[in-house]
């Protein structure tokens, strides 16, 4: 049976692949300076998002792309608004931290950030002047970190309450296409370019053998990312091998399609499929299900059973013992592997 433990246990999508293949014995100047592929990589996404001004740099990882970009827009004594729930908060081994930043955490229980939640923070920070952190940086992530897509109604309520406090918005869009592509998704990616100082464009979780492309208007980050990124150990010697992959990622299709959205709405459209076929079997939902990360509510035999056969990763164990295990689709999966797990599926649920 084909894993659903994450987005980027595949290599790179075919096109992709034979884009660095072609492209091997080339020789092009380092870290991304001045080589073609990355240059063109940069105009086709500044098109892409419709900022033809946007500085557009290239990281391998998500984590390294967070720390630097949060790092570069904050100053020591300012910190980043995030959910409790926020990648850079739970999955990220302190790397915010540790550069000296400081997470203002929220209460908000649904990874969604709320300009209430928000104002709650700010005031609590600023009411404590200069003995406490000051909130400068809003950090957000679509889809979130339980499978939830940012409408175009609640990104701009945050971004209006972020406008009138002065604090620009980070997004971590790792899982950025999945959330563009989603079935009753209404916020576009030029929406985003609009009203957000820093965005990235995940390539990881979406069809590259790694990379994710950061987007930004921001100037104290225009004057940082150069010299955060060598001092934190994300600068890459071979940069020519992100903006290969960004620039074939975001080179239109006959039909105009950007490959880049193409491989999320095939992770998405076998996610929906596995959705109905878990949902019918009466397995409950947790979370949001309109991109590729499905949370269900299992019990104990069927956990180990579906960690078992599909890699399937156990997200919280409950009180009442239940669990919750998520499953991703990616830019390879099939209709045909959604409909083996949920086969598998009903083989647990018929032994009782």
């Amino acid at each position: 049976m084909r894993m659903f433990r994450n987005d980027y246990s595949e290599g790179a999508a075919p096109e992709v692949l034979q884009a660095l293949i072609d492209t091997n014995e080339e020789q092009c100047p380092g870290y991304t300076e001045g080589d073609i592929h990355c240059e063109r990589a940069r105009a086709l996404i500044r098109e892409a998002v419709g900022l033809p001004d946007a500085a557009v740099e290239f990281c391998a990882g998500g984590t390294s792309v967070n720390l630097i970009a949060i790092a570069g827009m904050l100053r020591d004594w300012e910190g980043v608004i995030a959910t409790p729930l926020a990648h850079i908060a739970t999955h990220e081994t302190g790397a915010v931290a540790a550069a000296g930043r400081t997470i203002l955490l929220t209460d908000d229980t649904d990874g969604f950030v709320s300009p209430d939640a928000a104002e709650r923070v700010y005031g609590r920070q600023m009411a404590g002047g200069r003995h406490m952190t000051k909130p400068a940086l809003i950090y957000i992530a679509d889809t979130t970190e339980i499978g939830g897509v940012w409408s175009h109604e609640r990104f701009f309520a945050l971004a209006d309450w972020a406008d009138a406090h002065d604090i620009p918005i980070y997004v971590d869009g790792a899982r950025l296409a999945s959330a563009l592509e989603a079935r009753d998704a209404d916020l576009a990616l030029e929406d985003i370019a609009k009203r957000a100082a820093a965005f990235t464009l995940g390539g990881t979780k979406d069809g590259l053998l790694f990379g994710e492309a950061l987007v930004f208007t921001d100037e104290r980050l225009k004057e940082a990312f150069p010299y955060v990124q060598k001092e934190r150990g994300g600068l890459m010697a071979k940069g020519r091998l992100l903006g290969v992959q960004f620039e074939r990622a975001f080179t239109p299709d006959e039909d105009g399609d950007l490959p880049w959205l193409r491989y999320a709405r095939q992770a998405n459209r076998s996610a929906e499929r596995l959705f109905e076929g878990l949902s019918a079997l009466g397995f409950e939902p947790f979370g949001g299900h309109d991109s590729n990360q499905l949370f269900f509510y299992v019990d104990e035999k069927e956990e180990e059973a579906f960690r078992g056969a599909c890699g399937a990763e156990t997200i919280s164990v409950l009180p009442d013992g239940r669990r919750i295990v998520r499953f991703v689709t990616s830019w390879a999966t099939k209709m045909e592997d959604a409909d083996e797990l949920s086969a598998f599926a009903s083989t647990l649920r018929s032994r009782g």
